[in-house]
């Protein structure tokens, strides 16, 4: 059953921001339960279904709650039309802060089954897509765009981390084709852009442009040079053109580990710019 065809929507509905409205679950405002976690959802206006939707990971030791307070991200979307939805990260040992499971931090919970059993639940609720869908996420939640879009590219229709990449040892080899858009700042010392060392040595945060080389090979690019390189707005551009499907832009811009003003309004660019390849 959609959202927009109950009778219980006024009793769904928490909150409105700008025409932008937070929905709950079941009587009670607050999160959503799916298969093995939780997620929070903010809707735009009532419009053409499905509604698109980009579905946004938290940092280390944030939560989803947290995302939908960030009014710059959330408006940004939900004025163009997508829903916004914001998984709740499991807590490390059970206790610890809330992040995600990739790489060297893979334990638990199935990440890739958890978002495609959130899509399927936000669909059956709220009428939203399960095909016009990006997977974005910062820091750590941008670890896990990568890992997951390497494993299972076919889950989201595009991936869109900010401050965040592969751990060494990275992946030798990524499935594709993928549409991706990677976002960082050029001064970021927490994610920097060659990555650094953690915990003692045990762990190593990975270099983005030696990541980059990683979705090159499996867009099947024929070349390191970029398609497209310019300069717009103080930011820096680069763009790999490499077949039906398979594209990856980097956006490099003057800040430390943020997202940067805009974000929401340059990757709804972004992703408009492509047809949807499912």
């Amino acid at each position: 059953m959609k959202f927009w065809q109950t009778g219980a929507a006024a009793a769904v509905l928490s909150a409105v921001w700008s025409g932008a409205a937070v929905a709950g679950c079941g009587a009670a405002a607050g999160a959503c339960e799916a298969a093995d976690g939780a997620y929070h959802i903010a809707l735009p206006p009532a419009g053409k279904a499905p509604v698109p939707v980009v579905m946004f990971l938290h940092g280390y030791g944030g939560s989803g709650a947290q995302v939908l307070r960030n009014t710059a991200l959330v408006e940004g979307l939900i004025g163009r039309g997508y829903a916004v939805i914001a998984p709740e990260g499991r807590r490390r040992g059970g206790t610890g802060p809330q992040s995600w499971g990739f790489g060297p931090f893979t334990e638990g919970r199935d990440e890739g089954a958890f978002f495609a059993a959130v899509l399927a639940d936000a669909a059956d609720r709220f009428g939203t897509s399960t095909a016009q869908t990006v997977l974005a996420g910062f820091s750590a939640g941008a670890f896990m765009v990568h890992y997951l879009a390497c494993r299972e590219p076919d889950a989201f229709a595009a991936y869109a981390p900010v401050s965040g990449a592969f751990w060494r040892p990275q992946p030798e080899a990524c499935k594709g084709p993928v549409r991706m858009l990677q976002v960082h700042g050029w001064r970021d010392d927490v994610v920097p852009l060659e990555g650094r060392i953690l915990g003692g040595g045990r762990w190593e945060q990975g270099d983005v442009f030696a990541g980059l080389e990683v979705w090159r090979e499996a867009n099947g690019c024929t070349s390191h040079a970029p398609s497209k390189a310019w300069r717009k707005d103080g930011l820096l551009r680069r763009r790999w053109d490499c077949g039906r499907g398979a594209r990856i832009d980097l956006l490099l811009f003057d800040g430390g580990h943020t997202l940067p003003k805009g974000w929401a309004g340059l990757m709804a660019d972004w992703f408009e710019d492509q047809p949807v390849v499912r």
